[in-house]
């Protein structure tokens, strides 16, 4: 690691503190870059940011299940694509991990019973994006036993990709990374596409997040067997898990579960990868550990690449065999503002009030974000139910937060910054006066996976991310239209 001081800054914040973006600010002039150097293919790269971890409080403790809420809210739509159509009435009973919604085509999954008990209603809920959405209230019985009662042995040996692709949309899996977009899609390969290589992401760059660790600590079987799954469907040889190098006894765990099953864990590799943000970008990972590059606008697949989230295939080598749909996940709750921060085994549908009440919320909670300080997005209501694709719940107080912006001072700092080689401050400046569509056409917006590194670098405290991410909306909305 290299540090270059640009200017005459200052430091802003204790670096040994809570915080994310804004914490550790360089205020006015100047910035302090702080990235690793590695090389790859021959090419020495210079990108990405070294941001304080805050992972202490949670790596080191056990996943503990959560109690359920009185209440389970289980939303029709938890993923990319079309929203599931629900096939229960209210009043109906139901039992743990029976399927209460069918997939809607095959971008879409279905929805699983999150508990044994009644149906209340179906009906619109809040959702993370401030919109309502349709969704099926359950109240689960107190005096059930709450075991997971439907589901059936299947052998995947002998199942055809075409057969692992229906039973993985079976399972209702998605990215469970937080991109949520339907597993099963990224296991059927696109005509005329090969793909040689399955890539395990286990990186988990985002500050404060510790599930996917967990997750490689206490169930690396599970993790091994989802990506032999995802070998066969896809046809590939080989099978990596990178892992970034802070997370070494994850490494270690998954390397001895690979050597104790010589016989099935040939082609897999764990691999351990320079901690750095945003590592964990699959654009990145790819480059680290194969050399290669998606061209702009393109996918994995184009490549010969595919991409998977380590707690994703944890969860379809845990229920596929069983024929199971996935109703609870594995959920980091933290941050300055909880008192009993950890990894806990929630099910679907808890309503993020509940969690932060078992997880002792303190008083002085003035933010809380779904997912990271990076990337993660802020909600209004605590009413919002836990979805697939929710990796973790930081609350933050009045102190971490910055709400002062400043006017662009043309440092380069995110210029430098940028993991994807764009130009985030004309990209800000172009979003301020609205000209969406040139964005996108002339400045590659569409490349940028909204990572925040130039939102966390920036000195005046813009909010690039955020005017992206309002950019891209509208364009996809502008697009829809025509």
């Amino acid at each position: 690691m290299r540090l270059i001081w640009r200017g005459a800054a200052r430091v802003q914040g204790d670096p040994r503190g809570p915080g994310g973006p804004p914490h550790l600010r360089i205020t006015i002039m100047g910035v302090l870059e702080m990235g690793a150097l590695q090389k790859i293919g021959g090419k020495r790269l210079w990108r990405g940011v070294h941001v304080p971890e805050h992972k202490e409080s949670t790596c080191h403790l056990p996943i503990r299940r959560m109690p359920f809420a009185p209440m389970l809210v289980t939303p029709l739509s938890q993923h990319t694509g079309a929203p599931a159509k629900a096939i229960v009435r209210e009043g109906q009973e139901v039992v743990r991990g029976e399927p209460i919604a069918a997939a809607d085509g095959f971008v879409s999954v279905p929805m699983h019973a999150p508990a044994t008990g009644r149906v209340e209603r179906i009906a619109l809920a809040p959702s993370a994006r401030g919109e309502l959405t349709r969704a099926i209230y359950i109240r689960p019985y107190a005096s059930a036993s709450q075991e997971v009662l439907y589901g059936a042995p299947q052998e995947i040996e002998h199942m055809t990709p075409e057969e692992i692709v229906l039973a993985v949309q079976a399972t209702g899996v998605v990215g469970l990374g937080g991109a949520a977009f339907p597993t099963h899609v990224k296991l059927k390969v696109p005509d005329g596409k090969h793909i040689d290589t399955v890539i395990v992401n286990g990186c988990e760059c985002e500050p404060y997040l510790t599930s996917d660790h967990r997750v490689m600590l206490e169930h690396p079987e599970q993790v091994l067997h989802g990506a032999r799954v995802a070998m066969k469907a896809v046809g590939a040889a080989r099978a990596i898990v990178g892992v970034e190098d802070n997370k070494m006894d994850a490494v270690e765990a998954l390397r001895k579960a690979n050597g104790a099953r010589t016989d099935k864990t040939a082609g897999i590799s764990i691999e351990p990868v320079a901690a750095k943000y945003p590592q964990g970008a699959e654009k990145m990972l790819i480059k680290v550990l194969l050399g290669r590059e998606i061209p702009s606008g393109g996918l994995p697949a184009d490549i010969g690449v595919g991409v998977f989230n380590v707690a994703t295939l944890a969860q379809i080598g845990e229920l596929l065999p069983r024929r199971q749909g996935l109703i609870e996940r594995v959920v980091t709750i933290t941050g300055p503002g909880v008192a009993k921060p950890g990894n806990y085994l929630v099910a679907l549908g808890t309503p993020i009030r509940w969690a932060l009440e078992q997880a002792g919320c303190t008083d002085q909670a003035a933010s809380v974000i779904l997912g990271g300080p990076m990337m993660g997005a802020s909600i209004g209501s605590f009413d919002v139910p836990i979805t697939k694709g929710v990796t973790g719940i930081l609350v933050l107080t009045s102190r971490d937060s910055n709400a002062h912006i400043f006017p662009c001072i043309h440092c380069a700092s995110c210029v430098n910054i940028c993991p994807m080689h764009l130009n985030p401050s004309q990209l800000g400046m172009l979003a301020r006066k609205e000209r969406y569509g040139e964005m996108a056409a002339e400045y590659h917006l569409n490349d940028c996976f909204e990572c925040g590194c130039c939102s966390y670098v920036c000195p005046a405290h813009i909010p690039l991310v955020q005017y992206f991410r309002v950019a891209k909306q509208t364009n996809r909305k502008a697009r829809a239209r025509a």
